[in-house]
């Protein structure tokens, strides 16, 4: 907690965005973090709660109310500890976690939930000013070796607990650098990538070896998927080389739509349009998808959605409209009826405030085109009732559209990796792997591990991070018998 009657006197400070018409002009971070006063001045609002239920919203289980009274009292490196103690990359959470914490606080009843996302990025970023955030290479070696596939989140964190314990641990990726669809799917607007390279750079003081362009075996992938791969090594010479393998390769699979004109050209999923543009900002060649001037129509009103909203206002598209198949939530969750869980409700972005016009419960029946190209899309109005979607009758409609980008979620991992380690998989096609018994985050194939979307299913950096811990922690328990690593 903070200052016992700190809730009674201080409001919730929001976090400051640049303007609109100024930050679409380029793809830097646009929200500064809070001043070391209004860090204090929020912590304060932490209440003597009785029960933490922040604490159990977090995935990772963050010690909310320590490090929220540790800011408070001014003790900032005491609050980096303990942050780092659940959390092996708050500069990432700290940016793009919808902050499930803040919709477990208690203080969410009355809708005024203490800023817990812009306290934890408070403490990262001044930790990373100030040098306090330091490698912690392990003194022993284990003689153990791990084989780390994929990159992203789960991958990372699995790799440096694994490291910190002793293991040698080595990170396969297929793309030409480090961090999954943290790098390339999340624009650098949402996440500058400097903080993947310095976050990397940590890791790489403290053991662990980084291996890019490297496919682990050589399927064919998807349309939509980026792989970048110059090389490819087979599931059987990673179980040869190393004692225990951890398959963190995210779900990239996405949705496709398949209605008549998918074939048009224009129409994209929404990683065709990010990872090219994401690789532009780094420094790459330009993204060969240019909307300026266009009209645009994403399809999905999630984040990856909301994504492509903001990097078509930076390209200049003439217009941008964003569907969604389901009703319009409401304004305001009834918090005496959701509270503590997730709540459904209507959130904006600080990409629709840009500029974006949104729709609900719209079906898309056809994308139109002309000589071979995407002209417009045939929509219909959808009613639900009872959890069952219909036809509105005669509600069909034109939406004008140069390029439609599908944002409809990821449905699997890719490129075979299961099948070529023959692992057992659930019936929507991720690994199967208990999270819960004395085998943990363990396939069917000994030795052979899976964590993050690969097991779970698509969802949050947060829970990708939870479970690369966790799986890090059976790994460990495998290999000498007992372990030191937290659950």
């Amino acid at each position: 907690m903070g200052k016992p009657t700190g809730f009674l006197e201080f409001q919730r400070i929001s976090e400051s965005y640049e303007k609109a018409e100024s930050r679409v002009k380029h793809y830097r971070e646009f929200i500064p973090h809070l001043s070391d006063e209004q860090a204090r001045t929020q912590g304060a609002r932490c209440m003597d709660c009785g029960i933490p239920f922040c604490n159990n919203g977090c995935p990772v289980n963050n010690l909310i109310p320590d490090w929220n009274d540790l800011v408070y009292r001014g003790k900032w490196q005491e609050a980096i500890i303990s942050l780092h103690s659940t959390n092996n990359f708050p500069e990432f959470t700290s940016r793009i976690c919808p902050a499930p914490c803040e919709a477990a606080c208690t203080l969410n009843i009355p809708q005024t939930p203490v800023g817990i996302k812009s306290i934890e990025r408070a403490i990262i970023d001044k930790a990373g000013e100030n040098g306090w955030v330091l490698p912690q290479p392990s003194a022993k070696k284990t003689g153990k070796k791990v084989a780390i596939v994929g990159s992203g989140p789960a991958g990372l964190a699995a790799a440096q607990q694994l490291a910190r314990v002793g293991h040698s641990v080595t990170v396969f990726e297929k793309n030409d650098r480090i961090g999954g669809l943290l790098r390339y799917g999340i624009p650098d607007f949402k996440l500058d990538k400097r903080l993947i390279d310095w976050r990397m750079a940590q890791m790489e003081v403290e053991g662990v070896k980084f291996v890019t362009g490297t496919m682990v075996t050589g399927a064919t992938l998807p349309a939509g998927i980026v792989n970048d791969a110059k090389k490819t090594v087979s599931a059987g010479q990673l179980q040869k080389d190393f004692d225990a393998v951890v398959l963190a390769g995210g779900s990239e699979n996405p949705r496709d739509l398949p209605v008549p004109g998918r074939e048009l050209k224009g129409v994209h999923f929404a990683l065709e349009f990010l990872i090219p543009q994401n690789k532009q900002v780094a420094g790459g060649r330009p993204n060969p998808i240019n909307v300026k001037g266009k009209h645009v129509l994403v399809i999905g009103g999630g984040d990856t959605g909301s994504d492509c909203v903001g990097t078509s206002n930076r390209h200049g598209a003439a217009s941008i409209t964003q569907i969604e198949l389901l009703p319009r939530p409401p304004e305001q969750e009834n918090g005496e009826l959701t509270w503590p869980y997730w709540p459904l409700k209507m959130r904006t972005s600080s990409s629709h405030d840009e500029g974006c016009a949104r729709d609900w419960a719209i079906g898309t029946k056809e994308f139109i085109g002309e000589k071979g190209v995407l002209k417009a899309v045939k929509a219909v109005r959808l009613e639900w009732k009872d959890g069952r979607m219909s036809e509105v009758a005669g509600s069909e409609f034109e939406i004008p559209a140069d390029y439609v980008f599908l944002a409809m979620g990821f449905v699997s991992p890719v490129g075979g990796v299961l099948d070529a380690f023959g692992i057992d998989k659930d019936n929507r096609g991720n690994a199967r792997a208990d999270t819960e018994s004395d085998k943990a985050y363990a396939t069917s194939v000994k030795g052979v591990f899976a964590a993050g979307d690969m097991r779970r299913g698509q969802s949050l950096v947060v829970w990708a991070i939870r479970e690369g811990r966790q799986c890090a922690r059976s790994v460990d328990q495998f290999l000498m018998g007992s372990t030191t690593l937290p659950r």
